[in-house]
């Protein structure tokens, strides 16, 4: 199969409708319908049912569907880094994706402690909001990146631990249980006045019934505002915010911070800045 053919047909099967696809493509109609045709005859069956009532998926197509995505992700993101591998015409180097206001102190050793290994190459950091890290990975806009499990999925790349941490719970300074010591999960349960967090689609945290949260400025200044809570891993408290406090919880599950990259990776800069944030 090419790939402009599954482009077609992904367009096609997003759409359910051949005249839309062919304008978003820019292509005439007839010969986006004599690709779709093509393809199902090589392929041996039908990918697309279409009738007066419009364009349906097969069960076929469905399959296709998801591993045409799958396919233009890859050689979409193969693009990406191998022209950032060439410099495209600035000095090679790599992108490391992290979520804003996580992991602040370990990214700043890391930095600077590659900056000093021999050959290194810049690191452009991209700090982007909840849950974006593994899709910024996945499909070629970073080479590596800072993850935070159970939250985030590693699934389909390679990885190192570097640091395991229990949890926090995040209050407004002013609440009543802001000057407890210590709490539980049970606690959580039922924290006067404060519901947790709504997380993003993809944030890989259990949502609650509070504000939606986008970003971690918008989460900290939530929170102050005394509108939720949060349930943050233990080096959160590292970030200094006016009007909240963090209290640790006792049996809440451990957090674990990871370096991962694409399978199969064969970027020696890339390598490097790895072996550097496990000796750290």
């Amino acid at each position: 199969m090419e790939t402009r053919e599954l482009r077609y047909f992904v367009a096609v099967a997003e759409e359910l409708h051949f005249s839309r696809a062919a304008a978003r493509l820019g292509i005439a109609q007839p010969p986006l319908s004599r690709a779709i045709s093509q393809l199902e005859r090589r392929l041996g069956g039908a990918l697309l049912e279409r009738n007066s009532r419009g364009v349906t998926l097969t069960d076929a197509g469905r399959v296709l569907l998801a591993e045409a995505r799958a396919a233009l992700d890859v050689i979409d993101a193969a693009e990406r880094r191998t022209r950032r591998a060439t410099g495209d015409g600035a000095e090679p180097g790599l992108v490391l994706v992290s979520k804003a206001g996580a992991s602040t102190e370990l990214l700043t050793k890391l930095l600077d402690a590659y900056a000093a290994e021999p050959g290194s190459v810049k690191v452009e950091v991209d700090l982007c909001g909840i849950g974006q890290q593994g899709p910024r990975l996945r499909d070629g806009r970073a080479d590596v990146a800072l993850l935070h499990r159970p939250f985030d999925s590693v699934d389909g790349l390679d990885s190192e631990d570097l640091l395991t941490e229990g949890q926090v719970a995040v209050l407004p300074s002013s609440h009543p249980w802001s000057t407890r010591s210590q709490l539980r999960m049970a606690d959580l349960d039922d924290i006067p006045g404060l519901p947790p967090m709504r997380w993003p689609s993809g944030g890989g945290y259990a949502d609650g019934p509070g504000p939606e949260v986008r970003d971690s400025m918008q989460l900290y200044q939530l929170i102050a505002l005394g509108r939720a809570y949060a349930l943050l891993p233990e080096s959160a408290r590292a970030e200094q915010h006016h009007g909240i406090v963090t209290i640790p919880v006792l049996d809440a599950p451990e957090v674990t911070t990871v370096i991962a990259w694409p399978q199969h990776s064969r970027s020696l800069a890339l390598a490097a800045l790895v072996r550097t944030a496990t000796r750290l």
